[in-house]
């Protein structure tokens, strides 16, 4: 996730703008960083297979 696409999602918390501008710039990072280490555990995670009546 990008910097940009977080802002966008956390700009939609008003608890955002109560934070300063140095507080706002780590959540987006912290935000960010979690972001990606979930994506990419899943990305690593086997696909399960569909049983063959869900196909």
């Amino acid at each position: 996730m990008t910097p940009q696409q977080a802002i966008k999602i956390l700009m939609l918390s008003p608890c955002y703008w109560l934070l300063s501008v140095a507080d706002r710039k780590e959540l987006v990072l912290e935000y960010c960083a979690s972001y990606d280490a979930v994506a990419a555990d899943i990305d690593l995670k086997p696909k399960e297979s569909l049983p063959a009546g869900d196909r």
